[in-house]
């Protein structure tokens, strides 16, 4: 009659919603998922917070690994910079120390030796080069500008050993080695302090060293590679960025050995010939045990530990072991979020059950069976999960875009966590939806109709 309000729930409404999806020989139709959305629109809040374990859930997977993926990415880069074909050595002060005193002044030597390296080249095997390394000054200027820089005598084998190139001008060359030139190739970070808008090429800097300094001239500026946002660092460890490479010819020529740095009332002398050795293995299988080899040189001729012994590869296989168990972690961690949500789809359906009993009553009574009922409650939760699903893989990838702008590295969305994250959305919203999907299909069509 005009005026009277719709019957949205009684038994006539629910007999002809019931005719309309009750296929005579199709188990899934159509009909069937539109009346599944239609169900779930009926309560548009109660979906949306049911699917919100869902959403957040797929999010904080996708965000988490992403995170960790963007991370070891960054350490994994930085020790493949180090050469996971080289075997480094550096030069450590020994924690036991003996200092020959000369009045005011004392005198500390340690570290690498030059009979070292001619022991090492000389009777080792599996040998692609060996580069020597000697650092002589911290503090570079230019005209009126000064920059905390390592200026560090090298050899062009450097350049490959560390797999690092110049941006413009040039490296240094067997030529520079030979004729003992004083000239250098600078990090970026030197070049924007030092020289802001000017061209670097042709200048001459001063390396300070008491109590003189030492011009070199500028022939290169160094590639500026940005690891996942943070400095590249290369050999020991050091920004490339901040450093000055010279033939270490030239160095060797200039700067005496001994390294002078004044205190109150006294001086602080050191000598070290050598800071540190970078040993490139023709093979990587070679690299475990040339490092073995190095290590038994060093344990053999310097009876303090005035050294340290680092091998790329070893620490690549244990960041490799490290990567893999983070994500193991941080993924269960973030599918705890998806369970949870799964639970709270499978409280949301069992309610649902409960309140449409009635309707289940009709719609057996017009001749559906169990199969249908079951699949009619399976649609809901898996157009719930799938729903949620898509929305919590586009608020992952924006999440981790967003943590690409705070983090100090860059998180790396892999296309398998969207797919793999959205595939486990649908997977636990239809366990999930199996157990109250089976109670409704259970029940028994009398009792439901005398129910209420």
């Amino acid at each position: 009659m005009p005026g009277s309000p719709p019957e949205v729930r009684g038994p006539r409404w629910m007999i002809r919603r019931a005719a309309r999806v009750v296929p005579a020989m199709t188990l899934l139709n159509v009909e069937t998922l539109k009346l599944g959305v239609r169900n779930l629109l009926l309560h548009k809040l109660r979906s949306l917070l049911t699917v919100l374990g869902i959403i957040f859930g797929v999010a904080a997977v996708i965000c988490m690994l992403s995170v960790s993926e963007g991370a070891s990415a960054d350490e994994l880069r930085s020790i493949q910079l180090m050469g996971t074909r080289n075997v480094l050595v550096d030069s450590v002060a020994p924690r036991q120390t003996t200092q020959v005193s000369q009045g005011n002044a004392s005198l500390l030597e340690y570290g690498i030796k030059p009979s070292d390296v001619e022991l090492i080249e000389n009777t080792l095997p599996h040998l692609a080069s060996v580069t020597v390394l000697r650092t002589v000054s911290d503090i570079v200027r230019w005209r009126d500008r000064r920059s905390n820089a390592s200026v560090t005598g090298t050899e062009p084998s450097f350049f490959q050993a560390v797999n690092i190139d110049v941006a413009f001008g040039r490296s240094l060359t067997d030529e520079d080695l030979a004729a003992e030139h004083a000239v250098c190739v600078i990090g970026e970070d030197v070049r924007r302090e030092l020289f802001k808008h000017e061209d670097p090429i042709g200048q001459v800097i001063l390396a300070e060293r008491y109590p003189t300094a030492i011009p070199f001239r500028v022939v290169g500026v160094l590639r500026n590679v940005q690891v996942a946002g943070s400095p590249q660092r290369g050999v020991e460890e050091r920004n490339l960025n901040r450093e000055i490479l010279a033939p270490i010819t030239t160095v060797n020529k200039l700067f005496s050995e001994i390294t002078v740095k004044r205190r109150t009332g006294s001086r602080e002398m050191t000598k070290v010939l050598v800071s540190g050795l970078i040993i490139q293995v023709d093979e990587l299988e070679h690299v475990l045990p040339v490092s073995e080899m190095v290590k038994r040189v060093f344990e053999r001729t310097h009876p303090t530990e005035d050294y340290e012994i680092k091998v790329p590869l070893a620490r690549l296989k244990i960041a490799e072991r490290k990567k893999v168990n983070n994500q193991r972690v941080l993924g269960f961690i973030a599918g705890i979020s998806l369970l949870v949500g799964g639970i709270g789809i499978m409280n949301i359906m069992l309610a649902t059950v409960t309140e449409r009993t009635r309707e289940i009553g009709v719609r057996r009574a017009l001749g559906a069976r169990r199969r249908h009922i079951t699949v009619q409650f399976l649609i809901e939760t898996i157009v719930l999960s799938t729903g949620g699903g898509v929305i919590g893989v586009i608020l992952g990838w924006v999440g981790s875009m967003v943590l690409s702008r705070v983090a100090e590295w860059t998180p790396i969305v892999q296309p398998q966590y969207m797919i793999l994250s959205f595939g486990l959305s649908v997977l636990v919203g239809l366990v999930s939806g199996m157990y109250p999907a089976l109670q409704a299909a259970n029940l028994d069509p009398i009792e439901a109709l005398r129910r209420e």
